[in-house]
Formats: C-alpha cells, structure tokens, sequence
C-alpha cells in the first residue's frame, strides 16, 4: 500500500483529537462528528496499521503503548504545520495575551515592542497588568513574566535574567542634600520605599550602614510612580538596574555609591501547561527567552572587567 493510502489526514486528525482528550465522545463534540464516525475511522487506522490503538472499556478508552506514541508524532507534525501556516499565510492574524507587571512591562517590554512586530508581524501581543502570580488559579493568560525564586506549582518557569538594586536620586536633590561620601550620608535625604523596607534594609546591611534612620519616608506600592517621584527630586528610591540606567546616563539620575544588591529573585516567563501547544504562543515564548539571553550577554559585556 502506498504512503499515501496509509496516511488519510481526516483519521489521523480524529485520531489525534480522541487520544488528546481520551474519549471518543468528546472528540467528536470537538470536531463536529457523529460518536460512531469517531470509532470507525479510529477502527480503519487499527486495520490498516495492523495495530490496536486503544482499548476500549466501559465509558472509557484508553491509549495503547502503540497509541501513544503515534499520537505524540502526530500531535508534534499537526503542532509544526499549523506553526508554519499561522506564521506565513497572508492575512492570518494571531492573538496573544501576556500579563507583565508595572516595571517588567514600562522598563523592558516597551522599548523592544518594535522588536516584537519585527520578529512576529502577525501576532499582535495584549500586555496585561498583573499582580503576583501565585499559581495556575492567579495566571489571567496564558502566559506572563513575574518576579520570584522560580517556585510557581504547576505552572512552567523559565529563567529569563537578574537584576540589580541601587540608591538612585536626582541631581538637585543630591546638591541640596550635600556631599554625599558613604551611605550614611543618606540620613539627610527623605526615602521613597516601594512596598516595605526589607530591600532597603538588606541595601544598607550590604553598604556597611545597617539601620539607617532617613529625615523622612514614603511608601508607593507602584515602582514605575517610585522612580518619577525619584526623578521629581521627591527622594532617594533603590533603583532597580540596569531599568533605571536610561535615566542616569540621561542625567535624570544620579547613583552615588557603588555598592549593588543582587536579590534572591529574578524574572522569568511563566506558562500555563499546554499552552505552549498554540503555535503563537510557543512563538512568542521562544522570542522572550531570545531576548532575555541578548540582554543577559549585553550585561556581561556592559560589566566592569576586574
């Protein structure tokens, strides 16, 4: 029998949707068959094959060994020809959703969406604000990029790169403030947290400064509204590096003091299981994890070499 005999696309396409959901009823609900047209082309694929696929039980089928390693070919060469037409068919158009927070998105995201359009013309990307992503129940999309340890049950975490904290404040609030020459210069200046003051706090132990008392404080649960309060000369904010470099190389910025703190968190990309099975969803993980290895290798390069 010839490869294509052996090979018709609508059973295998039913084939795929009955193992994927293990049930015969169900696929048919999805592609819009008759129950009975499910089981007998699946029982044409076992006879031409010479195979059994399932095992059929009460209210229940189960894939063979057989089954599902042809269900796995199958679903990765459907997966690869749909990637293929969505990302090159004229006039297909694709949607995806990513939930960022507010300095992820202001400070990375922004500036590289030009990127993004040259990279996926056909996708058009939804930036979502989100807050703290504590598992499956708390992800508003598909998928997202947190800030953490790496530790999200049942969602897939990927790495993507660190950060770095450092005391930022405006040029005329540096002068009104006086020389700044060691940490402890700071008690002169107002402070501007974001959250709490546990960042700060392990900043000023790493400084040789612990316990620091600042003339005044501000707490601002935004990051992005911190660092215009920063620029506005309303305080000194720990900066988060390389984010806040724009601004200092621009001269809205000063950094006195050298000293940096690399936090236990880093920023990953988060996906929902399966997820990645969308063609463009897979392709815009895949830009992101390109992106974020750029920026990590401009960083060693940017470093001071000892």
């Amino acid at each position: 029998m010839s490869p294509a005999r052996r090979l018709p696309l609508g059973a295998l396409r039913i084939f795929e949707a009955a193992a994927r959901l293990e049930s015969f009823k169900d696929a048919a609900a999805e592609l819009g068959v008759s129950a009975t047209t499910v089981s007998n082309q699946i029982r044409a694929l076992e006879r031409s094959w010479g195979c059994r696929l399932f095992e059929r039980r009460t209210r229940q089928v189960v894939l063979t060994d057989t089954g599902l390693s042809l269900s796995r070919v199958i679903r990765q060469s459907f997966d690869a020809i749909a990637r293929e037409i969505d990302m090159h068919v004229a006039g297909s158009r694709l949607a995806v959703s990513l939930a960022v927070g507010p300095v992820f998105g202001a400070q990375w995201m922004a500036p590289r969406l030009s990127a993004f359009r040259r990279a996926l013309p056909r996708i058009d990307l939804a930036l979502l604000h989100h807050a703290r992503i504590t598992g499956p129940a708390t992800m508003p999309t598909p998928i997202a990029v947190d800030w953490g340890t790496g530790d999200w049950p049942g969602l897939e975490a990927e790495f993507l790169f660190r950060v770095r904290y450092a005391p930022v404040l405006s040029p005329a609030l540096a002068q009104e403030a006086g020389p700044l020459a060691s940490p402890r210069d700071l008690a002169r200046v107002p402070v501007l947290y974001q959250h709490d003051r546990s960042e700060w706090a392990a900043w000023l132990d790493l400084a040789g400064a612990p316990g620091l008392r600042f003339a005044a404080e501000t707490i601002i649960d935004d990051t992005n509204i911190v660092m215009q309060a920063a620029i506005a000369g309303q305080g000194v904010a720990l900066g988060t590096l390389p984010f806040a470099q724009a601004d200092i190389d621009a001269g809205r910025l000063v950094k006195p003091f050298s000293q940096e703190l690399s936090p236990l968190r880093s920023y990953y990309l988060l996906v929902r299981p399966g997820a990645r099975r969308r063609p463009e969803v897979a392709a815009v993980c895949d830009w992101l994890a390109r992106e974020a290895a750029l920026h990590r290798q401009e960083e060693r390069e940017a470093a001071p070499h000892a």
